[in-house]
């Protein structure tokens, strides 16, 4: 072909598409077929766990499920030859499950997921367990029974191939994350500070998949108002509008988080009265606070205060309190580094994976990174949707390809010194 009368376009689409198709070739030429035939024969057995773990109902609040789930995840640790650890969070109903597994290897690895969920006992008679379409459905089948499907399944793949290319490996479950980790977040941030990896697996978005590297810290604003009470028909004129005082004070301050650049704050529950002939003395309101950087708590908190000094109502008194929830995530270098190697792995099985900077949802790796001492990474977990929704579901073709990389990262990491 006399390439001199092509368009210039049209030849560099060419070249495109060769490079293109030259790097996939590539990139198939190096998949470790051994671990991508395992992880095919083990998603029978991933979706009969699911379907064990989803009859399970776990929420956060629900005592007696949350201990059948840790009776459950305790089996499945101790069966793949783990050493458990089962103790009580420092507050709430749920427990702790940690495994540890002693390896030949200088690395040491941790894995994490969460027993509960945000659906109250019952929701599976509405929502039931099902499979329709290529996916599954039941009540945190994604958020995270399938974050602790997978983790199971793939080290019971690398135990198969006689895997031991690790210092330690850590495996930690915790039950309250759907409300904050109050529990266990301590715990997560100790371990985590004795490890080198930790690969956190909450659920990951359907298309593209993905892996996160950075989420929202959390924390908790009460606003409370105090005033005078009085007769609201024979005398309100004596007294002091605690209610009245509240909106103001609501308004004032709903775009305070402008102040303080990577902040949000929404006001979401507010209460004020005991009866409706008085005037109410006394109103509070609380809000939910996302940051970026872990000093924005002092930041916000001193910017509330401000603001609140202009007042509305003449004899009222606002008082501002901050409650610290999760710490802010944000991966390092060493972090970005694995998630850059887990797309090189996805790549294997020509699978694209895109990296997340920010999410303004919160997450257990805040705690694990808050000490800057291993490498993070969030959303190992299968491929889903509807979290924390009616009809949550995770998709069926994500389960061998989250299988591959997972137990193909830890074979990296192992290998690494």
């Amino acid at each position: 072909m006399n390439f001199d009368c092509v368009p210039k376009a049209w030849l560099r689409a060419l070249l495109a598409a060769f490079l293109t198709c030259a790097m996939q070739t590539a990139a198939r030429a190096d998949t470790d077929t051994g671990m991508l035939e395992a992880a095919q024969q083990a998603q029978p057995e991933v979706i009969r766990s699911l379907q064990h773990m989803v009859s399970i109902e776990s929420g956060s609040n629900d005592a007696a499920g949350l201990q059948s789930m840790a009776d459950y995840v305790e089996i499945r640790l101790r069966a793949l030859g783990a050493k458990v650890d089962r103790r009580k969070g420092t507050t709430g109903p749920a427990e702790i499950i940690t495994g540890t597994f002693s390896g030949s290897g200088t690395r040491r690895v941790m894995l994490m997921g969460h027993m509960d969920t945000v659906y109250p006992a019952g929701t599976i008679k509405d929502q039931p367990y099902r499979i329709e379409g290529g996916r599954i459905y039941g009540p945190g089948i994604a958020d995270d029974k399938g974050g602790i499907a997978l983790v199971l399944h793939a080290l019971q793949i690398l135990k198969d191939a006689g895997w031991g290319d690790y210092a330690q490996l850590t495996v930690l479950f915790n039950g309250d994350e759907e409300i904050g980790s109050p529990g266990s977040g301590q715990l997560i941030a100790a371990l985590a500070a004795q490890h080198d990896y930790v690969l956190s697996c909450e659920p990951t978005p359907t298309r593209p998949e993905a892996l996160l590297l950075g989420a929202s810290g959390t924390g908790t604003v009460w606003m409370d108002v105090w005033g005078r009470a009085s007769h609201a028909g024979a005398a309100p004129q004596i007294g002091r509008n605690a209610l009245v005082e509240l909106a103001h004070q609501l308004l004032q301050t709903e775009d305070i988080a402008s102040s303080v650049p990577g902040t949000q704050l929404n006001w979401t529950m507010a209460k004020a009265g005991l009866v409706r002939n008085q005037i109410p003395e006394h109103a509070t309101a609380i809000g939910d606070l996302r940051l970026v950087d872990a000093d924005d708590f002092e930041r916000i908190e001193a910017a509330l205060r401000e603001r609140v000094r202009n007042k509305r109502v003449p004899g009222t008194e606002t008082s501002i309190r901050v409650e610290r929830g999760r710490p802010p995530f944000a991966a390092g270098a060493a972090a970005r580094a694995l998630a850059a190697r887990a797309q090189a792995i996805y790549a294997e099985i020509d699978r694209p994976l895109a990296l997340i900077e920010q999410t303004g949802a919160a997450t257990d790796a805040g705690f694990a990174g808050s000490s800057g001492k291993a490498a993070v990474v969030e959303s190992f977990g299968l491929a889903g949707s509807s979290y924390h929704a009616r009809d949550e579901y995770i998709m069926i073709d994500s389960i061998v390809p989250r299988l591959y990389l997972m137990t193909r990262l830890l074979q990296d990491i192992g290998r690494s010194r």
